[in-house]
C-alpha cells in the first residue's frame, strides 16, 4: 500500500524492511487506518482551550509587544538598505519581503494549531512546532525530524548572538561620535571595552523581570527617537534629486539582508500567541498579527525610503551618525538610544543563554558542584564572544545584512514554508495539495537564493573593508 494524503494522527502502523547494503531500516510499507472514535476527538479538540497561561496578554498588549519586538536598530539601518537598493526598488522590495514574512508567520501559525490538535496539546514551541510537522510529514522530512529542532536551535542563537553584536558596534559607534565632539578619537574599539564589563555584569541578572523597568523606559526612549530623526530628515530636506531609483544590481543582496534583519520577527510570534487571553484573534485579515506587522512595516518602509532621500548615498550604516555632531539634541538622541540598546542587548542575549545553558549544557551539570558558576562563565563566555566577533569587524551595515540574510531567510520564509509542506502532506488533495507544494518550494529558493547572495556579499564586502 503506498502512501496516501491521509492524516497521520490517525497511523495505527508502519511496516519496515532492511536494505540489503547497510542494514538500515527504510519503511516499505504505510499502512494508514481511520477510527471514527478517533476522528470525532481529533475534530472537537481545541488547543486554544488548554492553554494554561498564568498571566494571559489582551490583544492590545500583544499588538504593543510585537511592535516593540520589531523595533530595534534594524529601523535605523533601512535608509542604508535604500541606499543599496534605490528607493522605487525599495519600496517595492521592502512591501514584498515585508509581505512574504508575513504571509510566512500566518502559516507557521495555523500549522501550529492544526499540531497541537493532533498532539492534544495547548502549544508548542517554534523548534517543538517543526519537529512535530517534519515527523508527520513524507519520508524525506521525517529523515530530517530528530535534527530539526538543533537546527532551528542553532539559527536562533547564530542570529541572537549577531544582533548581540550588531548591539555592540551601534553603543560604541554613537557614544564615540558624540565623544569626539569634546575630546580626541579614541577608535571604536576603545569604546566597546568601555561597555564590555558593564554588558558582563547586567547579563549575570538571572531573572529577566528585573530588568522589565529598564524595558519598558528603552522602549519610550526608542519611540521619542524616532520622532526626532523624523525632525532631523525633514529638517536636512528630502528630495528626489541625485538618488538613484533603481541601485546597482549587485547591491541588492544587501538590501535584502537588512530588511529581513529590520522586518523578521519569527521568533517572539509563538511565544506572543501562546501567552495570549484570546488566540484565536492573533490571525485573520483583522487579527493582531496583521495590524501589528502592517505598522512595523509603514515604520519601516517610511524611515528607509525618507532617510535615504534626506541624506542619499552618504547616509551611514545607522542614520543616527548622519545627524551633525555638534548638536546638543542630536548628540542627547544619540547618548539615549545608545542607553535604549544597551538595554536591548540583554533581550537579545536572553534567548541566547536559554538556548545555550537552559537546553543544552544546563542538564549536564544538573547535580554537579558548582553548577550556578559554570552558568556565569557561560553568560560571560558569550558576552565576550559577541564582543571579540564586534571588535573583529565594527562594520554595523554589514553586519546587519550578514545575519538577515544568513539566518531570517531560514528561520522566517524556509522553515515555515517546509513546516506547512510537511504538515499537510497527507490532509490535502488534487489542486490544493499541488498548489500547497509549488508555492512553498517557490519560497523556499526564493529564500536560500537571498541566504546565498547576501551571505556573500555581506562576507566579500566585510573582507575587502578590512583586509
Amino acid at each position: 500500500m503506498t502512501e496516501s494524503h491521509v492524516n497521520p494522527a490517525f497511523v495505527l502502523e508502519e511496516k519496515y524492511t532492511l536494505r540489503e547494503d547497510d542494514g538500515t531500516p527504510k519503511p516499505v510499507e504505510y499502512k494508514i487506518e481511520l477510527k471514527e472514535s478517533n476522528k470525532s476527538t481529533y475534530e472537537e479538540f481545541d488547543p486554544f482551550k488548554h492553554r494554561t497561561v498564568e498571566h494571559p496578554t489582551t490583544n492590545w498588549e500583544t499588538f504593543f509587544h510585537l511592535v516593540k519586538g520589531c523595533l530595534g536598530t534594524g529601523i535605523l539601518a533601512m535608509p542604508k538598505a535604500f541606499s543599496n537598493s534605490g528607493y522605487l526598488l525599495g519600496i517595492i522590495g521592502t512591501l514584498f519581503i515585508g509581505i512574504i514574512c508575513i504571509y510566512c508567520i500566518h502559516i507557521l501559525v495555523k500549522a501550529e494549531y492544526e499540531l497541537c490538535k493532533r498532539r492534544k496539546v495547548g502549544s508548542l514551541t517554534f523548534p517543538a512546532t517543526t519537529e512535530a510537522a517534519f515527523r508527520d510529514g513524507p519520508a524525506f522530512f521525517r529523515v530530517l525530524a530528530p535534527i530539526s529542532v538543533h537546527l532551528v536551535n542553532t539559527f536562533v542563537l547564530v542570529y541572537e548572538l549577531g544582533a548581540c553584536c550588531v548591539y555592540i558596534v551601534f553603543i560604541a559607534a554613537n557614544v564615540r561620535s558624540v565623544a569626539n565632539v569634546y575630546i580626541d578619537d579614541l577608535g571604536i574599539e576603545v569604546y566597546m571595552a568601555i561597555f564590555l564589563l558593564p554588558l558582563i555584569f547586567v547579563n549575570w541578572i538571572r531573572n529577566l523581570k528585573k530588568l522589565a523597568p529598564l524595558s519598558t523606559a528603552a522602549n519610550a526612549i526608542s519611540f521619542a527617537s524616532f520622532a526626532i530623526i523624523l525632525y532631523y530628515i525633514f529638517d536636512n530636506g528630502v528630495s528626489f534629486e541625485g538618488k538613484d531609483s533603481v541601485a546597482e544590481f549587485q547591491n541588492v543582496p544587501l538590501f535584502f539582508g537588512t530588511v529581513l534583519f529590520a522586518l523578521e520577527a519569527v521568533g517572539v510570534i509563538l511565544p506572543l500567541e501562546n501567552e495570549m487571553k484570546t488566540p484565536q484573534s492573533f490571525g485573520g485579515t483583522f487579527g493582531v498579527l496583521n495590524a501589528s506587522l502592517s505598522v512595523v512595516l509603514t515604520l519601516y518602509l517610511g524611515m528607509g525610503l525618507l532617510g535615504y532621500l534626506a541624506y542619499g548615498h552618504n547616509v551611514q550604516g545607522s542614520i543616527t551618525l548622519n545627524l551633525v555632531d555638534t548638536d546638543i539634541l542630536g548628540q542627547v538622541l544619540k547618548i539615549s538610544l545608545a542607553l535604549a540598546i544597551f538595554i536591548s542587548y540583554t533581550i537579545q542575549y536572553y534567548v541566547a543563554i536559554d538556548i545555550t545553558w537552559n537546553q543544552y549544557l544546563s542538564p549536564k551539570f544538573e547535580g554537579k558542584p558548582r553548577r550556578e558558576v559554570w552558568e556565569y562563565v557561560t553568560r560571560t563566555v558569550l558576552v565576550l564572544a559577541t564582543f571579540v566577533l564586534a571588535v573583529t569587524v565594527p562594520a554595523l551595515d554589514l553586519f546587519i545584512s550578514l545575519f538577515g540574510a544568513l539566518c531570517l531567510s531560514a528561520l522566517g520564509i524556509t522553515i515555515p514554508a517546509a513546516i506547512e509542506t510537511s504538515t499537510y502532506w497527507y490532509t490535502r488533495n488534487g489542486f490544493s495539495f499541488y498548489f500547497m507544494v509549488i508555492k512553498n518550494v517557490a519560497l523556499m529558493v526564493f529564500s536560500i537564493l537571498g541566504l546565498v547572495a547576501g551571505t556573500y556579499i555581506s562576507l566579500r564586502d566585510i573582507i575587502v573593508e578590512f583586509s
